[in-house]
């Protein structure tokens, strides 16, 4: 399974979102379906083993062609959850970033992963009949639709996605507590809420964004936090020891300096922050799940799951 999701040759399909989402979960119920975990691979899927006897109809032979086994479709059961994917469009999240190259970074950046992030659970929402509908932000709200189970919805989701994607957004800023307040009033039946944002904050707006996630759990919705990052550099700053020159991608500022002058004071800082973001979503009970671009759509795939199998 870790062969056929964390591939970069699934990645650098870049902006074919509908190719790369399908590739994905499909790869994904095959790699289910040969693990021991059949309740999840059947939940997931909406298939079920096949019963000698029965009338080989609906049986998936895609299905049968990768796993020598026989399972059946299921369409009779249909289900009723809703999604909201709410995906930051910052500018931070168009990093990594090289200006003198605008392209080289385009379906390698944090942006683009959570783009087919979102596209892959939209396909795996589809398949199930569940509903979804997409927020866009940055220091506001940029984009929203309700949610809906359609392909022509899951269409329209996708081009937006698409649009992002291939027309970076510079010198934008980010206001993910405002945000969160605008999805948590929006929304006005219980669904899962997935965030995905790299929680570029400054520290004195931890709370304000801590105020807005209780606002989400207050209204009762369910909630995975992805935090998407380039982990060796964002988090480990694991930057040669020469000089560089460190552009601020939301204005524009430049900072010369060499990494190790600052690296252990920069660690602690992130690592800070992010532990307390941590405990926060422990304590309401939010999903904090560390998403590295680097890693592939497995655990992004895979936490979605066990928290819908949660809901019902």
């Amino acid at each position: 399974m870790a062969q056929v999701l964390e591939s970069q040759d699934i990645r650098s399909l870049g902006s074919n979102l509908e190719m790369l989402a399908q590739q994905v979960v499909e790869g994904f119920i095959v790699g289910l379906h040969r693990s021991p975990f059949h309740g999840f691979s059947v939940e997931f899927a909406e298939h079920r083993l096949y019963n000698a006897g029965e009338s080989t109809r609906n049986i998936d032979w895609k299905v049968y062609g990768r796993t020598d086994k026989l399972f059946i479709k299921r369409f009779e059961e249909e289900t009723n959850l809703r999604c909201h994917i709410v995906v930051d469009a910052s500018s931070t999240m168009y990093y990594p970033w090289d200006e003198k190259q605008p392209d080289k970074y385009k379906y390698l950046n944090k942006f683009c992963f959570a783009a087919q992030s979102a596209a892959v659970l939209m396909n795996a929402l589809k398949r199930q009949r569940d509903a979804f509908g997409l927020t866009l932000f940055d220091d506001d709200v940029r984009f929203s639709t309700g949610a809906k189970s359609s392909t022509i919805h899951y269409r329209l989701l996708l081009s937006k996605l698409i649009e992002n994607i291939e027309n970076p957004q510079l010198n934008k800023t980010t206001d993910l507590a405002a945000s969160l307040h605008q999805v948590a009033e929006s929304i006005h039946r219980r669904s899962l809420v997935v965030i995905f944002t790299d929680v570029m904050e400054q520290p004195n707006k931890a709370e304000d964004l801590f105020a807005a996630l209780q606002h989400l759990r207050y209204a009762k919705h369910e909630v995975i936090l992805f935090h998407v990052t380039d982990k060796s550099k964002e988090l480990d700053f694991e930057f040669e020891n020469r000089p560089y020159i460190f552009v601020d991608m939301e204005n524009g500022e430049e900072v010369k300096l060499q990494p190790n002058q600052v690296k252990e004071y920069y660690i602690k800082q992130v690592t800070d922050f992010t532990e307390q973001l941590r405990m926060k979503c422990l304590q309401f009970k939010i999903d904090f799940v560390e998403a590295d671009i680097n890693k592939g759509f497995h655990q992004i795939l895979q936490t979605w799951m066990v928290k819908r199998a949660k809901m019902g």
